[in-house]
């Protein structure tokens, strides 16, 4: 793992939540000059720590939709079965997001769809590809609460420092 200092993790931090700061104004938060910080901005994309740069669309305002959490637990639990539906999660837009998890279930989905009925022509055409799904669930976002805008990083990394310790 590359190691981090402050500036780094204040880069880092910086950038999740505004990923459009200019390199100039990004420098002068971290109190360095625009080439240092370009250095350690290039030293942190090669080592694969900052992985893209995204915005943040408000769908509400481009289109109606729905935003549906689903747990899903497959038929069998051999390595070809996980690769087999993950292979198929990632062709398909409308799941933004995928997380193998523990616990009874075998993964979390999050889609976003035009309607319920969209939805449930996604959820037929899962079932109708064969890819082993056994039985799933499906929660359906009221309202969103808390959305994600980055990890806290000086807790993970203090975190981690502090189990070094140890």
């Amino acid at each position: 793992m590359l190691k981090l200092d402050d500036r780094d993790l204040k880069i880092l931090s910086i950038l999740q939540k505004e990923g459009r700061i200019s390199k100039t104004a990004l420098a002068e938060r971290v109190n360095l000059t625009p080439a240092p910080c370009w250095e350690r901005l290039k030293r942190l994309e090669k080592a694969g720590i900052i992985t893209g740069y995204h915005a943040e669309v408000a769908l509400a305002r481009i289109a109606p939709h729905i935003i549906v959490f689903m747990a899903v637990e497959l038929e069998g639990h051999k390595a070809e079965n996980f690769q087999l539906f993950e292979r198929a999660v990632q062709k398909i837009d409308e799941i933004t997001g995928c997380w193998a998890v523990g616990g009874g279930f075998d993964y979390i989905l999050q889609v976003v769809a035009r309607d319920i009925d969209a939805y449930q022509r996604l959820v037929d055409r899962l079932l109708e590809a064969h890819l082993g799904l056994k039985r799933y669930f499906t929660y359906i976002v009221t309202k969103p609460v808390k959305q994600p805008k980055g990890a806290p990083l000086d807790m993970l990394v203090r975190g981690a420092a502090e189990g070094q310790k140890n």
